[in-house]
């Protein structure tokens, strides 16, 4: 009978982190909803424009800090940070390069982060295991694709490098979120793969300008940010009812 209880208090307690984060998410997806109601293809590069494109990303970063504290600050909500430091530097084409520094780095932090003892330790199953050379493959592949494209760009002696080096941070995150076991986590991550993907099309002119081809890089990359800061969120919980179970 005890054990029947502390199984449906856990459920209680499951159910109402659960609510309390939908609810923490709320000014997130208002501000999303405010940056594609302002955002035109017309609208010009200003410090307003910066300031909601960055600010859902912002609102993440709050939700990890108040939910992990301190110590997401070189982890998930670092990430964030420095990923609206990035959505800031893109809405001025002549700081693409700074942007892609700071989502580098950005990836980077979740890629440790992924790594780091907070997630709960599962193991791989067989079919994870593929996904690891698969998600290699898919960055490699994509770089070569886009290569000939970023050779015709004025400053390609300093893009192709830089461009070589993002696609292996980003295919390592995605390849490090297999690890976490976490669905949210890894969707996300490949969701950011997609994102950014679709805006290096545009952006060296891989395929030719679409109606709607910033509201497909604009919803896979708030889509990303929103599922690897529930995954981080989770991963407390998760390895939380991993160590009662190892205990009892």
């Amino acid at each position: 009978m005890d054990i029947l209880e502390t199984d449906a208090y856990d459920r209680r307690q499951r159910r109402n982190m659960s609510c309390a984060l939908l609810f923490s998410l709320l000014p997130f997806f208002l501000a999303t909803g405010l940056y594609f109601y302002l955002w035109t293809p017309d609208t010009p590069a200003s410090i307003t424009l910066a300031g909601v494109k960055s600010a859902p990303t912002l609102l993440l970063a709050a939700v990890v800090l108040s939910w992990n504290g301190g110590q997401s600050v070189l982890g998930v909500m670092g990430g964030l940070l420095l990923s609206a430091v990035g959505d800031c530097c893109l809405v001025w084409p002549e700081l693409f390069l700074h942007g892609m520094g700071a989502f580098a780095v950005a990836h980077l932090l979740y890629s440790l982060t992924f790594l780091s003892s907070r997630y709960a330790a599962h193991s791989s199953s067989s079919w994870t295991r593929i996904l690891y050379p698969i998600l290699f493959l898919a960055g490699g592949g994509f770089y070569i694709y886009i290569y000939p494209f970023v050779q015709k760009t004025p400053n390609s002696d300093i893009l192709i490098p830089a461009v070589g080096v993002y696609v292996a941070l980003i295919s390592l995150m995605g390849a490090l979120a297999i690890r976490t076991c976490q669905t949210v986590t890894l969707l996300g991550s490949l969701s950011f793969m997609v994102s950014d993907m679709s805006l290096a099309m545009q952006i060296f002119k891989v395929t030719a300008p679409m109606e709607h081809s910033n509201a497909i890089v604009m919803v896979t990359y708030y889509l990303a940010q929103l599922l690897i800061a529930v995954g981080d969120v989770k991963a407390v919980e998760n390895k939380d009812d991993f160590a009662k179970w190892k205990r009892s």
